[in-house]
């Protein structure tokens, strides 16, 4: 009898590679870490072959669970589709949606056009901006969803949908990331990415000055391909130009960064639903980071960071 993979334990193998843990994964797909782990031994039956390595308490994907992850999205992804070419979109109304503009330009695409399939006559508001002027939107009643970064936000306040390495970066065409003072650009004072950076410089004891700051990740692209500064962004918004600094090169690793989803507590229509599902469902099945060459030299893909059991 032919095997088959089930689409929940897919959703959950998704959740720990994206997630970091497999904690946090089964806090997302709400289910308890053992029952996670009954899962991907399930999964690994099913497969026959071994999707984990551990090291210590670590945990990490071997060649056929990076394999796998690849399949995992695409049979996601075509399922939902499956489901929405059968569904006859009756619903309509308004749903406000506000998303800090990096997260904006690389997966807002993705999001919208899932949720026109299954809802094209809802009418969405999309907002792209910082998060901190998103999270006062919302607070006054502006926005049905917002997705920001955790730094604005209240202890244990909405749902982490994306997790991501943050990374230093620098223009491969010139060699700025060797001065002494280093010329940095961050973001604005207060931002947990400024932090970040700040703490890792000075625990590597690198003398530095900041002189470019911003609110986006565009002031930040700018003087780094021009190479005046070097700053952090996260990766899958590395450009063709930059290049990713590592421990080699002097530069200690910086935070995860987490996208957190905010629900306003008002917010009932079933627009608003349909929307806050399509967003876990998009980052969920979202292409993979792009790994290939940046101006000829290659992301460290192999000093990827564990998972945490």
């Amino acid at each position: 009898m032919s095997q088959t993979l089930d689409s929940e334990i897919l959703l959950t193998f998704i959740a720990i590679a994206d997630s970091g843990s497999f904690t946090r994964a089964g806090e997302r797909v709400g289910r308890t870490q053992s029952a996670v782990s009954m899962q991907m031994k399930r999964l690994e039956e099913t497969i026959g072959r071994t999707l984990f390595r551990r090291i210590g308490r670590n945990v990490f994907l071997t060649a056929d669970g990076e394999a796998l992850l690849g399949y995992a999205r695409r049979i996601l992804s075509l399922n939902a589709e499956a489901i929405a070419a059968f569904h006859t979109p009756e619903m309509t109304g308004l749903a406000r949606i506000g998303i800090f503009d990096d997260l904006a330009e690389r997966f807002l695409p993705h999001i919208l056009a899932r949720f026109a399939k299954t809802h094209p006559l809802v009418e969405l508001e999309v907002y792209a901006e910082d998060s901190h002027p998103l999270c006062e939107r919302l607070r006054r009643g502006e926005l049905d969803l917002a997705l920001v970064g955790n730094g604005h936000l209240f202890p244990g306040e909405g749902q982490v949908v994306l997790r991501e390495e943050l990374v230093w970066v620098t223009s491969t065409r010139h060699c700025i990331h060797e001065r002494e003072p280093l010329p940095v650009a961050l973001t604005e004072r207060g931002c947990s990415w400024r932090n970040s950076a700040i703490r890792a410089l000075q625990e590597a004891g690198r003398s530095f000055r900041v002189c470019y700051s911003g609110r986006n990740h565009a002031a930040l692209v700018a003087p780094v391909k021009a190479g005046l500064a070097v700053s952090t962004l996260p990766l899958s918004s590395v450009r063709p130009g930059m290049r990713v600094l590592n421990e080699a090169d002097g530069f200690l690793p910086l935070q995860m960064l987490e996208v957190t989803m905010v629900r306003n507590k008002t917010a009932d229509h079933p627009a608003i639903d349909a929307l806050a599902q399509h967003v876990i469902a998009s980052l969920a099945t979202r292409p993979p980071v792009d790994q290939t060459p940046y101006g000829g030299l290659a992301l460290p893909v192999g000093k990827r960071r564990g998972v945490a059991a």
